[in-house]
């Protein structure tokens, strides 16, 4: 970073000399940005072959993260008892105490107070390729302002990339309302039809090979980016678990929202909300899961009051944003009934996981039984399976339950009666046993 803090400094001691006399030529700094070749940002520099100008916006948008009081203490090397400097822009934050370069900073290095220079570089807000691919922004002003008054900001992926090498990982926050989801289990943990399986492996290959689709074959200018899923099934069926191993096996992050967390009673928060959680996914290779869609989609009625309008356009601005993804978005409901067929035909798959059959909890016993803890005479897994219609997280529940209680009483099996009363306790907690 030291070699553009030096670039920085020969810029502003070339402009600021000259500004406060100290010099009556204004001496343009011939000096070269070495950089580690395999740095991101020297790769940024080389891949969109930057010039000196478009430089200069790269390294003044990212100087408050580099050296947050570097203008501060540059500026008072020349305003030593201090006072206002207007003509150099600049913001102060809420939290940043340094000086946050603006449109302004970056025109007033370039021509100073030259205005016929000045309108020279004003086409560079729209010219650089910095701007055109958005990849630098200027940040909002109010409508009496110069748009130039707005803070140098860089989008948040090549923040991310330019400094940390890579897309950090983003915590649980009222911006991003999304958990971030693994697994230790693997495919063969999850107990389902082979119809299922079939269907969850083409998400998979998906996943895996469409970028090769798109590029290879060309069909990237017919089909519409991203890969959108329903999934139907009561909970515990492993809607959850398979949105993990899709991304454990194909090395994506996975989010879980809360669609219930989501929608708001106060009118246009909702789309704010999923405003938020899309623009943050763009472009991340995250795998979106949105749990209890019922949520949102269960509030699309027959248009009676206002209420019922905005509920409907909440709806119909998460089916926009789901089909505008480039990712792969699930939605998980519990009840297929809940959603419109209207909104079915908008997804690429839709996957049916239905209570395990009888043969699918004998396999749901045998995998989630540990090995080494023998079972009390009289334990058949057969009837069990037979006896009980459990899902799968149903029968994890009762072999914790067992597990503590065994402990407790120092046992050295799991006990037939221990194991009735827990499968008990479940059932009831689900109202299925009384």
């Amino acid at each position: 970073m030291e070699a553009i803090l030096n670039y920085l400094d020969a810029v502003l001691t070339a402009r600021l000399d000259r500004e406060f006399g100290r010099t009556d030529t204004l001496v343009r700094p011939q000096i070269n940005v070495i950089l580690d070749e395999m740095d991101p940002i020297a790769i940024l520099i080389k891949s969109l072959a930057l010039e000196k100008k478009d430089l200069l916006v790269l390294f003044l948008t990212l100087l408050p993260y580099l050296s947050p009081q570097f203008l501060s203490q540059k500026i008072a090397g020349y305003i030593p008892k201090g006072g206002e400097f207007p003509e150099f822009g600049g913001v102060r934050s809420k939290h940043h105490r340094g000086i946050i370069p603006t449109g302004e900073t970056l025109l007033y290095l370039l021509a100073g107070s030259d205005v016929d220079v000045r309108r020279k570089y004003l086409p560079l807000f729209k010219d650089s390729i910095l701007f055109k691919m958005e990849i630098v922004r200027l940040g909002s002003t109010g409508e009496e302002e110069p748009f130039f008054s707005g803070p140098l900001l860089l989008e948040d992926e090549y923040l991310e990339k330019l400094l940390f090498g890579g897309p950090r990982r983003p915590t649980f926050n009222s911006q991003f309302p999304a958990e971030h989801i693994e697994t230790q289990m693997e495919w063969k943990d999850l107990v389902l039809p082979t119809k299922t399986l079939d269907q969850i492996r083409e998400i998979e290959h998906w996943l895996q090979y469409h970028e090769r689709l798109t590029d290879e074959w060309g069909l990237g200018r017919i089909i519409k980016p991203g890969y959108r899923v329903m999934f139907f099934g009561p909970p515990g069926t492993g809607k959850t678990l398979t949105a993990g191993l899709l991304g454990k096996h194909t090395n994506r992050d996975v989010f879980r929202i809360d669609l219930s967390l989501v929608v708001s009673k106060y009118i246009g928060e909702t789309e704010k909300q999923l405003s938020q959680l899309f623009d943050k996914a763009a472009n991340k290779n995250w795998i979106l899961f949105f749990d209890e869609a019922d949520a949102l989609f269960g509030k699309r009625t027959t248009v009676r009051d206002a209420h019922d309008k905005y509920a409907n356009q909440e709806v119909s601005y998460l089916l926009q944003r789901v089909e505008s993804h480039p990712g792969l978005v699930i939605l998980a409901s519990n009840f297929r009934s809940n959603i419109d067929n209207a909104f079915l035909r908008r997804f690429q798959t839709v996957v049916d996981f239905d209570m395990p059959s009888y043969k699918e909890r004998v396999t749901l016993w045998k995998n989630s039984l540990p090995e080494n803890v023998p079972l009390e005479d009289g334990i058949d897994i057969d009837e069990l399976a037979r006896r009980f219609t459990l899902t799968g997280a149903n029968i994890v529940n009762i072999i914790q339950q067992v597990g503590l209680r065994t402990m407790a009483t120092c046992g050295a099996a799991i006990q037939k009666e221990l194991l009735f009363q827990a499968i008990k306790n479940e059932l009831s907690k689900e109202g299925k046993m009384h």
